[in-house]
């Protein structure tokens, strides 16, 4: 899958293709059944199917102040899309002077100037354009003008259950990453690298890896999990923890994984760490012992969920 950044990264010669637009920010089961339905239409027609994704997310420009955490770090968005069949992700930023473009340039100068977009497919509730002005039937207008077709996919729902980003986000604030999970199609990950921690887990017998993470990661609540480090292309059973060390009068949050059965130097490295399931919510000991006797209950669960 080819990455740009920008709609200025297009080669010379760039001809026709099939285009979706959004952020999607954690590539849900939602954002799944459009971007499906667009490498289908892209399939059928022989030609590329590109993810038009704007970042930073619009919110965070059109309500200064505001800020939205991120479902996926940027790789592992890619690494979704491309999962899916998506030939181009092109990643345009949205800025303040961009969100001041009408609608009609939007269409001119993104979609008919650079990606000379032959079908469009979005969600229902599309809008774009300054001030949230255009929609679907406005795109498909447009559409007939230009020469391209538009198609507004319906969206979908396990019950009460919304596919959304929003609700997702909500599901993971409160550590309920099984709720997430049914919702994203894949479990909650968080992405950075390594770094060293106070050496105190090695020293219980519990080693951790300590993640330095993404600016604005979709962090869950207070807890111990059970998950898994993605390690390159190893996926290794790990006892998650998330929390401040209140044993031991800790502050600042941090995401540790005791990864089972393994003893690798892994400082520096980059790794992602999956959610699974909620153990427990974090406590505080009275004694170390005490800790490490449910340290030990965290591992054997940890055992039985991931197996």
């Amino acid at each position: 899958m080819q990455r740009w950044r920008g709609v200025a990264d297009a080669p010379d010669g760039w001809g026709r293709c099939v285009v979706t637009i959004g952020v999607f920010d954690g590539v849900h089961r939602g954002h799944q059944q459009i971007v499906g339905r667009t490498v289908q239409r892209a399939r059928d027609a022989g030609v590329p199917a590109v993810v038009l994704a704007f970042d930073p997310n619009p919110i965070e420009v059109l309500r200064p102040g505001t800020e939205v955490v991120r479902l996926t770090a940027p790789d592992f968005q890619a690494e979704l899309l491309a999962g899916l069949g998506v030939d181009v992700l092109c990643v345009l930023a949205f800025t303040a002077e961009f969100s001041r473009q009408s609608p009609e340039e939007f269409v001119d100068q993104t979609l008919v100037g650079a990606l000379h977009a032959a079908h469009v497919v979005v969600g229902a509730n599309f809008r774009y354009g300054h001030k949230a002005a255009g929609t679907v039937e406005s795109l498909r207008e447009s559409g007939s003008k230009h020469g391209f077709t538009v198609e507004a996919v319906p969206m979908i729902a396990d019950g009460a259950l919304a596919y959304s980003s929003t609700s997702v986000r909500a599901s993971i604030e409160s550590g309920d990453v099984v709720t997430a999970a049914r919702a994203l199609g894949h479990g909650h990950r968080l992405d950075g690298v390594v770094v060293r921690g106070d050496g105190r887990g090695r020293k219980l017998g519990y080693p951790t890896a300590n993640l330095r993470l993404t600016l604005r990661a979709a962090v869950p609540a207070d807890g111990v999990y059970a998950g898994r480090v993605v390690l390159g292309e190893r996926r290794l059973p790990a006892a998650i923890s998330v929390g401040t060390n209140p044993t031991f009068d800790g502050h600042g949050r941090r995401v540790e994984a005791h990864i089972l059965d393994f003893d690798e130097d892994i400082y520096d490295d980059p790794i992602g760490i999956e959610f699974t399931a909620l153990v427990r919510p974090m406590e505080r000991f009275d004694s170390v012992d005490e800790l490490i006797a449910q340290m030990a209950r965290d591992v054997a669960r940890t055992r039985e969920i991931v197996r």
